[in-house]
């Protein structure tokens, strides 16, 4: 960014106020990019499965043509700040919250709809973006199989969950 202003690593830390409130800028500008890339388009298809899957290419296709060098920003930054208490970490930490919470959504959805006797959708949200994070260190280290593993095992966990509907 200092280069891109012709400025020096200090004068864009001015600009401003502080390192924290840079950082948080920056956390505010990826929420936004992330959203335009992967929420915003998911949201036009129907609620429950249809939006759960979109949502989860969405990100795939996040991760695979990166917005940002270390891939997915959250994932790239949470081992950064998982063990600095402050607002940075409160932020990034809000926002996985944010992300889980919205896949959850839509696998109460899917429970509500198809009547899933045993689903349990923080679970299941919580396993989903498990394999979301660990396709995107994948992706990092070039392993060519991340994105078909994350398929399959998300598969499974949907998988599972289908098997619950009481018929």
């Amino acid at each position: 960014m200092a280069a891109d202003l012709g400025l020096s690593k200090s004068g864009v830390q001015t600009l401003f106020g502080t390192k924290e409130q840079l950082q948080l800028a920056t956390i505010e500008c990826a929420r936004s990019m992330f959203a335009e890339a992967v929420i915003e388009p998911a949201l036009s298809a129907d609620p429950g499965m249809a939006r759960l899957r979109a949502l989860i290419e969405r990100w795939l296709a996040y991760a695979q043509t990166p917005l940002f060098p270390g891939g997915c920003f959250w994932v790239a930054n949470y081992a950064d700040f998982d063990s600095r208490p402050g607002p940075v970490r409160d932020t990034l930490f809000r926002q996985q919250a944010h992300w889980r919470a919205l896949l959850a959504a839509e696998l109460r959805h899917l429970q509500e709809e198809k009547k899933v006797a045993n689903l349990d959708p923080e679970l299941a949200a919580f396993q989903i973006d498990a394999a979301l994070c660990a396709t995107n260190i994948g992706l990092r280290i070039d392993d060519k199989n991340a994105v078909g593993n994350a398929r399959r095992t998300i598969e499974q966990i949907l998988q599972t969950a289908d098997r619950t509907f009481n018929v």
